[in-house]
């Protein structure tokens, strides 16, 4: 019995050991490109790192938690912390709910209005996050934008105001961005058996209630992969806002935390600052995730 035991043991060994060895290249490469990095990212941020330092002209002194005290006393801070807050929000939900209800959409068209669809949508994930803005200012331009001209909106700046202009950000982050959604939840609901909802059909079920009693469910895998792409994704969204607000609008009443962060990195040459803002950052979105995760698991889902 001890030798058949010893065996089992010396065997199992393999197993555990085999899956590590397979994704031993990939831990690699995102040590690489991913751990040192960051790691940097907040070896800056504990420092005294501006021009100065970068030029050889002063030494790096060591300031401990000191850039993160400043821009917690920093009420720009704080209120560019609940902006972004509010406007990823925004993205994330809206962009779910296109994704989403254009996916649904997919499988009742017929194979080429489903084709024009999905090409469209490609086209509109595979443009440059530049080029997509600048198209979208060009649209609602107000001296030759074509939206205020059909809206009958004369000379109205889209730009000019902060929730017109957050406003006009977030139509251009969900349109390059429902994409993704769209065509992996189509890709579930196609994995989904057509029996299943034929008979939920057939008990008189609308579309609104197979989506939130038979698809959503089955679906939730999908959806929480996806959610928590679009929550990183919009949470630090940064060209949009560059590009279509030129730097984060007038008095910077426009601004999201990852251009606050590019302004005191690069253009105060406040390198610390700026990366005791993206350390902030990682951490945010890595408790949103983790928080999220660990709700799942709580309701029983296997991830």
């Amino acid at each position: 019995m001890r030798g058949v035991r010893g065996l089992s043991r010396s065997s199992s060994r393999p197993c555990l050991v085999a899956p590590w060895l397979y994704l031993a290249p990939a831990l690699v490469v995102l040590g690489g490109l991913l751990v040192y990095p960051v790691y940097q990212l907040g070896l800056i941020s504990v420092f005294h790192y501006t021009q100065a330092q970068v030029s050889g002209g002063e030494p790096t002194t060591f300031e401990g938690f000191a850039n993160y005290r400043e821009i917690f006393s920093d009420r720009q801070f704080w209120q560019v912390l609940l902006a972004t807050v509010l406007f990823a929000a925004g993205c994330v939900v809206s962009t779910l709910t296109v994704g989403c209800a254009l996916a649904v959409l997919l499988t009742r068209v017929r194979a080429l209005p489903r084709l024009a669809l999905m090409l469209a949508a490609l086209g509109a994930w595979a443009t440059p996050a530049v080029t997509g803005s600048t198209v979208w200012l060009f649209l609602f331009d107000p001296d030759f934008g074509p939206v205020n001209r059909v809206l009958g909106l004369g000379d109205h700046s889209w730009t000019y105001g902060r929730l017109s202009a957050f406003l006009l950000v977030l139509l251009e982050v969900v349109w390059c961005s429902f994409p993704f959604v769209m065509v992996t939840v189509y890709a579930g609901i196609r994995a989904v058996p057509a029996e299943v909802l034929e008979a939920a059909a057939l008990d008189g079920a609308s579309q609104l209630r197979i989506w939130r009693s038979v698809l959503a469910p089955m679906l939730r895998p999908i959806l929480v992969v996806v959610t928590i792409q679009s929550v990183i994704w919009d949470f630090k969204v940064f060209t949009q806002i560059y590009v279509m607000t030129n730097g984060g609008g007038i008095a910077g009443q426009n601004l999201t935390l990852n251009v606050y962060a590019y302004q005191q990195a690069f253009a105060s040459s406040q390198y610390s600052l700026g990366s005791a803002i993206g350390v902030v950052m990682l951490l945010i979105l890595l408790a949103v995730t983790l928080a999220y995760l660990r709700l799942l698991r709580r309701q029983g889902e296997e991830l």
